[in-house]
């Protein structure tokens, strides 16, 4: 490996690799990993797989999800008509060609191998973690010996962690996920990159888009339009400083590429032109084609092809516009304005609620808390009692009952924690929580993992990631965030117990 790239593999990474390695189609993946064979022996060997990888890593791709789709060939977008759809409903899917997550598997695009590697849960836990960082505690993504419970238990973990970051995912199951039906996986799939192209296209998240705000606007009534309606302002904004009022086909993209083109006036910014001496060609595709040389400029030629600009292909080219604002946005938050910032301020509460209601596919979907929906809490809480109702028979449930099973079941499993109430501080050290998942599921919980004494404050956050990952495992649909184990905050925390309890009743 004299002739390697010399960015660093950690262990864990290198026996991924080891495991994936076997996995490679050498004959119909050769194409894709043409760049990797060194020695041009039309083979990789796994030096040169080792290779690729090190490429890939050391261009920082695994930082956030719009990272990882950040390379010319990352993409290939294809259409096909799924055999299980009776309409011949025409499925879009992207295919990865080398994205380090485990197993890495390149995939050609004549293939439906996507559909495949997605059966044993690993790829999906890990694009959840690329799109929304830490939702998943990688430590108890199961990776070896994938027995049909333990591919169970990775798939539970990726349904119940996707809708905890707003996937609607009740029409999917983990049997769906393990047949690799395209339909059912492609519509996960896309939720899934939307949700990690969309994070920064809001107020809370990117003040800079305050620049959009018309005349007589307030910046409550720019809050309120969803991230599409956000992005399509910030094209309309770009074309209107250009002279193009028009957008349409290839020709709208041209002004785009041009007006957000870094122009080398800041410090240590290089200059980068856009050629548009293909804008005024008549033929749709031969434009389309000039077009897309220009973004290759950019590095971000990801998601469309000819035939999606020229067709219109809508979450394509939705896809690769949000890319596009993502790495190049060209807006400056606007200085010297009447503007209240702190309306922009969200806590993890709120973005949780919004989460909650959207994996509940509410129509229209919810961005933000507005003042009309200040009870989603109330509501979430509902929600949550009226289940737990329903599992016991009518009964209903309240703080107290819920408290009380929670202490009956840790003692009647031999566990020595307990709980006051849902503000009792040493829910902090999350321990309690994993008792009680050990108990409702025997054997579970690995001890090894779970810091049980002198925790610091990073000790207690590992704790709550492992514990709330561990509830998805084993089927809890919970919402709440590490974070509101360890602030003890006590409403966020109702809901995790009730979820227990009802994972609990369900199991008896």
């Amino acid at each position: 490996m004299d002739e390697m790239a010399t960015t660093y593999i950690s262990k864990d990474e290198l026996d991924e690799l080891k495991e994936a390695f076997p996995k490679v189609e050498p004959e119909s993946d050769r194409k894709l990993m043409l760049d990797g064979d060194r020695n041009k022996d039309g083979k990789i060997s796994f030096d040169e797989f080792v290779y690729i990888f090190q490429e890939v890593k050391s261009s920082d791709i695994a930082k956030t999800f719009r990272k990882a789709i950040n390379r010319k060939e990352g993409i290939c977008a294809l259409g096909r008509t799924s055999e299980l759809s009776s309409k011949g409903t025409q499925h879009s899917y992207s295919l990865w060609k080398m994205i380090p997550i485990a197993p890495v598997i390149p995939m050609n695009p004549n293939t439906d191998n996507l559909f495949k590697a997605v059966g044993d849960g690993i790829v999906l836990c890990k694009m959840i973690n690329l799109s929304v960082p830490d939702t998943i505690e990688k430590r108890i993504i199961n990776k070896k010996k994938l027995t049909p419970s333990i591919i169970q238990e990775n798939l539970n973990l990726a349904l119940n962690s996707a809708s905890a970051t707003g996937c609607h995912v009740v029409n999917i199951g983990s049997e769906d996920l393990w047949a690799g039906k395209p339909h059912l996986v492609w519509g996960l799939l896309w939720q899934i990159i939307k949700i990690g192209l969309f994070t920064d296209i809001e107020l809370s998240r990117n003040e800079a888009l305050a620049a959009l705000l018309r005349d007589g606007e307030t910046l409550e009534e720019l809050m309120k339009l969803s991230p599409e309606e956000h992005l399509l302002r910030w094209v309309y904004f770009h074309l209107e400083n250009s002279g193009c009022a028009d957008i349409k086909d290839s020709k709208a993209y041209f002004h785009l590429l041009n007006q957000i083109a870094p122009k080398g006036q800041k410090e240590g910014e290089s200059q980068i032109d856009i050629n548009m001496s293909g804008f005024n060609e008549t033929d749709d595709l031969k434009r389309a084609e000039s077009m897309l040389q220009q973004p290759d400029k950019l590095g971000c030629r990801q998601f469309v092809t000819l035939a999606d600009v020229v067709g219109g292909n809508p979450k394509l080219n939705l896809a690769f516009v949000a890319n596009l604002f993502n790495k190049y946005l060209a807006l400056n938050k606007p200085e010297n304005k009447d503007i209240d910032w702190t309306l922009l301020e969200e806590t993890c509460e709120e973005r949780t609620f919004c989460n909650w209601m959207n994996s509940l596919s509410v129509n229209p979907p919810v961005n933000h808390l507005y003042a009309d929906l200040q009870d989603a809490l109330q509501l979430m809480r509902r929600y949550t009692l009226i289940v737990l109702e329903d599992l016991g028979e009518g009964q209903k449930a309240n703080d107290g009952i819920i408290v009380n099973w929670v202490n009956r079941t840790l003692s009647e499993a031999g566990k020595s924690t307990s709980i006051q109430s849902f503000k009792d501080k040493m829910i902090s050290f999350s321990l309690a929580v994993v008792d009680l998942i050990n108990a409702i599921q025997p054997g579970c919980i690995n001890y090894d993992l779970v810091k049980s004494s002198n925790l610091t404050e990073d000790d207690k956050h590992n704790n709550a990631k492992y514990a709330v990952s561990m509830a998805r495992i084993i089927g809890a649909r919970v919402y709440a965030l590490p974070e509101d184990l360890v602030e003890v905050k006590p409403k966020m925390v109702m809901t995790v117990f009730a979820c227990l309890m009802g994972r609990g009743m369900k199991r008896v």
